[in-house]
């Protein structure tokens, strides 16, 4: 949504049609439930319970927005996540407070993607309050540190209406999903990761990462 507002000279898109689409952004955060009060409380945005990533000492919260979202991530178990560079990564950027650490596109030719960027598939599963078990492969997490002005990718195995972007929230606005993403990056580099992609993305001059996202909601853009 709200593609035909963006100003073409910032946003990089491909002409041909293909499986890519943006999936989600992360936002380490310090505290989850503060972080969800917080952004209920400045944008009207509310959030669920997500899970625990066993290994890495964090967990999360999902601010669903319809077909993407915006996953809060953050330690919840120190000693574990001091084992991890996962988690230690996660407990350094986030000190300072709320950080965009890395976003995500979707495909349905993972293992080829994996394959092309000599990527290796890693799977994922939680379960969810009520009951069913949401399942997942992704590729390129690992590097997001190291690069994150790059997406990594995700297939998500199951039901689409699984998918946590789809989950009810009690949002104070009507979200309508994600309009853009801005990352500061090689301009380039993004165009060849992401293929033949219908992306949303404007780069911009700086240090490597993302910078902003916009949200559309029935009130205006986020």
């Amino acid at each position: 949504g709200g593609l035909g507002e963006l100003d073409p000279s910032c946003l990089w898109r491909r002409r041909r049609r293909t499986v890519l689409r943006l999936d989600h952004v992360v936002l380490a955060v310090p505290d989850l439930d503060a972080a969800g009060t917080r952004i209920l409380n400045e944008f009207g945005l509310g959030s669920l319970p997500g899970g625990r990533h066993p290994g890495w000492g964090t967990g999360n919260r999902i601010v669903p927005l319809g077909h993407e979202y915006v996953e809060l991530l953050a330690v919840v178990d120190p000693l574990e996540a001091e084992s991890s560079p996962m988690g230690r990564w996660i407990s350094s950027v986030s000190r300072s407070g709320d950080r965009f650490v890395a976003w995500c596109v979707s495909t349905d030719e993972i293992e080829g993607v994996a394959e092309r960027f000599g990527l290796a598939l890693a799977t994922g599963s939680r379960s969810l309050p009520d009951g069913p078990t949401l399942r997942w492969r992704s590729a390129g997490f690992d590097r997001v540190a190291e690069h994150p002005d790059l997406p990594f990718f995700i297939s998500w195995d199951g039901p689409p209406e699984l998918h946590p972007g789809r989950a009810q929230a009690r949002h104070r606005v009507e979200p309508n999903g994600i309009a853009w993403v801005e990352v500061a990056g090689d301009h380039g580099r993004l165009a060849e990761w992401l293929g033949d992609g219908d992306v949303p993305v404007r780069v911009v001059d700086g240090d490597p990462g993302v910078r902003a996202v916009g949200i559309s909601t029935n009130r205006g853009e986020i």
